[in-house]
């Protein structure tokens, strides 16, 4: 996968546009890279997908990392340090970016 990119559930979506990132500050990437976290960093998304014939179609989205507010976000967030601000292209297919 190129970029090399970090894993996130799109079940934890906190608003539309941010997602649950991590609970520590070291996630690693696509590459098996460790990537450490901080405010302001832009990342690089992904969550493994498959198509309607079963063919391998995973969800993208870039954005930037934030600190997590439970007090804001909620408390069933709590467990997250860092969450993803998903920039205006959106969640979207691979195939979808490269064809």
């Amino acid at each position: 996968m190129s970029p090399a990119r970090i894993f996130v559930d799109f079940n934890e979506m906190v608003e539309s546009d941010l997602v649950l990132l991590s609970k520590t500050d070291v996630k690693v990437n696509s590459d098996g890279n460790d990537i450490t976290l901080f405010s302001g960093m832009p990342v690089y998304i992904y969550m493994d997908d498959i198509d309607i014939t079963g063919k391998k179609d995973n969800l993208l989205a870039d954005g930037v990392v934030e600190l997590n507010n439970p007090s804001i976000n909620g408390d069933w967030t709590r467990a997250a340090k860092w969450c993803c601000r998903i920039n205006n292209c959106g969640i979207f297919n691979e195939s979808e970016k490269y064809t």
